[in-house]
């Protein structure tokens, strides 16, 4: 039976995985096609084909020519492939002879089908703690590009079903990451003697969690929030360091919200300058000395076209970095948020 919350290839997604988690749908074995979800659950096409993509990327299920989509794991076109089988040991993947190599902490089993890749001892050692550690690790060293079911499980040397049992798929695997990432720097447990102070605080923290973190900004939404505890937390502690001061919920409410998404918004750029660095291998600093004077000049030294540009060219260097930006942009909006305070107790007074 589907669950009923979510869109519908997620609820679709969530049937087929339930599915192959229990065992209905062994390893190697066919699921359903896009033209087979179409008519068993009355879906558009594109619907389906993001059902299988979810599946695919998750490391479930996957293409086989000629065959079709299958659950990974499974005897299919001679490379045997089996997946949970005894506990304590698993067998992940298959490969012929011409295979590729076997992940860290892998025992290679040679057998007439080929290599199997056989892992001891991982699985009766996992824990969903050990699985959201794993995660982190991946996406703190390479991105969130980097990270799905398959790799985590991968590195924690275990069948990527197995991570299912603990983890219901990877948008709760990012929820159970995002709390982490905010639980591991805990908020002072005395609250700052001044609202100013206080709102500070929580800005401050936030940016070196965001910095730690690159991956962790891209994973906010202010319009649809996940139930993330330890990052509620830092709401309720700005709208504390609000009460009590002639503001409506809203304004408190809006004042800490508002100052969380300037923050959060800015610390998306951590993770694309990472990227950046890394397809480019230079520094912000060294890629905007590569640019060269000559390109600069020609494209933004136009008098009549850029007349502010011109004459900030002219004059000392501009700090436009990150943390230049974060300590104008959160100086100015604690200012804002000042005004108001102030207005509320003229009116009240």
């Amino acid at each position: 039976m589907v669950a009923e919350s979510g869109t519908p290839s997620e609820r679709i997604a969530a049937e087929l995985r339930r599915r192959i988690v229990a065992g209905e749908l062994a390893p190697g074995a066919r699921v359903p096609s896009t033209r087979r979800i179409t008519q068993e659950w009355g879906v558009a096409m594109a619907t389906a084909t993001k059902v299988l993509n979810r599946l695919r990327e998750e490391g479930l299920v996957r293409a086989v020519p000629g065959v079709g989509t299958v659950v990974v794991g499974g005897s299919v076109a001679g490379a045997t492939v089996a997946g949970g089988t005894a506990a304590g040991a698993n067998v992940v993947e298959a490969k012929g002879s011409g295979g590729g190599a076997v992940a860290p902490g892998a025992r290679e089993v040679s057998g007439a089908s080929g290599v199997r890749r056989a892992r001891g001892g991982g699985e009766r050692d996992l824990t969903r703690a050990r699985i959201v550690a794993a995660a982190v690790q991946v996406a703190d060293a390479e991105g969130l590009a980097a990270l799905s079911m398959r790799r985590v499980a991968t590195d924690l040397g275990v069948a990527t079903m197995s991570l299912y049992r603990h983890v219901p798929g990877k948008d709760e695997l990012l929820r159970l990451m995002m709390d982490v990432a905010f639980g591991e720097q805990p908020l002072p447990e005395s609250p700052a003697s001044g609202w100013r102070e206080g709102l500070e605080t929580v800005a401050r923290l936030q940016w070196r969690i965001y910095r730690r973190h690159p991956w962790l900004a891209s994973t906010m939404s202010f319009t649809r929030p996940v139930l993330a505890p330890d990052a509620a937390l830092h709401t309720e502690r700005s709208m504390a360091a609000l009460a009590g001061l002639g503001l409506s919920w809203d304004e408190m409410a809006q004042a800490a919200v508002a100052l969380a998404a300037f923050v959060c918004g800015l610390a998306v750029h951590f993770e694309r300058e990472a990227q950046a660095e890394q397809d480019s291998g230079l520094s912000a600093d060294e890629w905007m000395d590569h640019l060269g004077t000559e390109d600069h000049d020609r494209l933004m030294s136009d008098p009549e076209r850029f007349p502010m540009f011109d004459a900030m060219s002219r004059g000392p260097e501009i700090d436009l970095s990150l943390e230049a930006l974060f300590e104008f942009g959160m100086a100015r909006m604690l200012d804002g948020i000042e005004t108001v305070i102030a207005r509320r107790g003229a009116a009240g007074s």
